[in-house]
């Protein structure tokens, strides 16, 4: 059973900050597709379109049938470990600071014999286990072996917590704690054990409620922060920028209708400036803290969470300015991702559908609460995931932008979606 973690230690600060160590991360080309399937939580292994065999390690032929015609399909994960063994040494600069680590081999019922990491509470074999994908602080994709039935304090084990960004303990900046969304979030990572939050809010003199319910809070203190005020920004990360673990970057700024229904580019100029501007901003100030602080242990800085739209992978003709705002954010995000990977940092980016509120009240249901927005942001953390498509909406968009983006837009451009 794994033993609950036990909050950090104060930092001495006469000792040298560590630098991060990476784990190994060449892969090939072929095998980055458990990489990608991993970003988004599932585990897949390729599967022979022509005689259905499930193989491991990826390679560009069946191993059965010598067919091409391969595609990666989501596996149960379940199997036998057949044997394991510990790492006392290493060459590997990342494995030798974490030495003691356990390997073991899993025959999984789909056919292949896989090499994984094991989890603390799966004990010696031979016995039943579920295989699932991580990604290490690399962003590589890793197998790790879990037990069939885990107990209440799995995401605690010392191996699993390099993985993920667990806001157990962490500290987390939101940067706006004005709207519905931002004080979901801000109660759920601390239901989730945050130990401190700082809350955002710009443009005091708009009283919007919740925040002062919010603020009262033993683990919030408000801070004063406009995305459009660049030398705030830096003055905010002046402040807190050496102590933030998470930044969960909520703000922007949506208005409907696209181009010719509005005179003028005011409001565009606006969206522009919050929703990708704002980030800019927020990188260029927050970003080298939060790599310079990637190798503090337990409590390390860990994650950089983006709220985007599903909007931004193709444009929704009736939020059109929005749609394109988001789309540069969310290019911006994919630079921002490549940056910090190099610390170890992960750049979570969140995809909602319509979110049920007052620029989405002429929309059909279903449309998202922001409760269950935030649940499935501290889900992402925990289960390390790179991108998260919360609600039908989001999840049936990305099906069909998959499948043809050019049917899409033109579904989209025809009758509103």
């Amino acid at each position: 059973m794994t033993m609950p973690l036990m909050k950090p230690k104060r930092k001495n600060p006469v000792l040298r900050t560590r630098q991060i160590n990476l784990p190994p991360a060449a892969r090939g080309r072929i095998a980055l597709g458990i990489t990608a399937a991993a970003a988004e939580g599932r585990f897949e292994l390729q599967v022979c379109q022509d005689c259905g065999a499930v193989q491991y390690p990826p390679r560009a032929a069946c191993h059965k049938c010598l067919s091409a015609n391969m595609r990666w399909r989501e596996q149960s994960g379940e199997g036998e470990l057949i044997s394991a063994t510990t790492l006392h040494h290493s060459n590997d600069l990342f494995f030798r600071e974490r030495l003691p680590w356990r390997l073991g081999f899993v025959h999984l019922d789909a056919g292949p014999t896989l090499m994984v990491h094991l989890h603390g509470e799966v004990g010696e074999a031979p016995q039943r286990v579920r295989v699932g994908a991580r990604l290490d602080r690399a962003g590589q994709a890793v197998l790790i072996g879990f037990p069939m039935e885990g107990s209440a304090h799995m995401a605690d084990d010392k191996m699993l917590r390099e993985m993920t960004s667990d806001p157990k303990f962490r500290k987390v900046l939101v940067t706006d704690g004005k709207t519905e969304l931002g004080q979901a979030i801000v109660r759920a990572v601390i239901k989730a054990g945050a130990e401190t939050v700082w809350v955002g809010h710009a443009e005091p003199w708009k009283n919007l409620g919740g925040l002062e319910d919010i603020s009262a809070l033993p683990q919030v203190t408000l801070v004063p922060l406009d995305l459009t005020d660049g030398r705030g920004v830096s003055r905010i990360a002046g402040s807190i920028g050496g102590k933030v673990d998470i930044l969960i970057n909520n703000a922007e700024f949506h208005r409907t209708y696209g181009i010719a229904a509005r005179r003028g580019t005011d409001v565009a100029k606006m969206e522009m400036d919050i929703n990708y501007f704002g980030l800019l901003r927020l990188a260029q100030e927050f970003g080298p803290a939060l790599k310079g602080r990637s190798a503090d242990g337990v409590d390390s800085a860990s994650a950089w969470v983006n709220i985007l739209s599903i909007y931004a992978l193709s444009n929704f003709p009736s939020h059109g300015t929005y749609s394109a705002s988001k789309a540069a954010a969310y290019s911006l995000a994919q630079c921002l991702r490549a940056e910090m990977r190099q610390a170890g940092i992960r750049v979570v980016n969140v995809f909602p559908g319509p979110i049920d509120d007052e620029w989405n009240q002429h929309m059909l249901p279903p449309k998202l609460t922001p409760q269950s927005i935030a649940n499935a942001i501290v889900k992402a953390l925990r289960d390390g995931v790179e991108d998260v498509y919360p609600g039908d909406v989001a999840k049936e968009w990305l099906e069909r932008w998959r499948e043809n983006p050019k049917v899409l837009e033109r579904e989209l451009a025809v009758n509103g979606g």
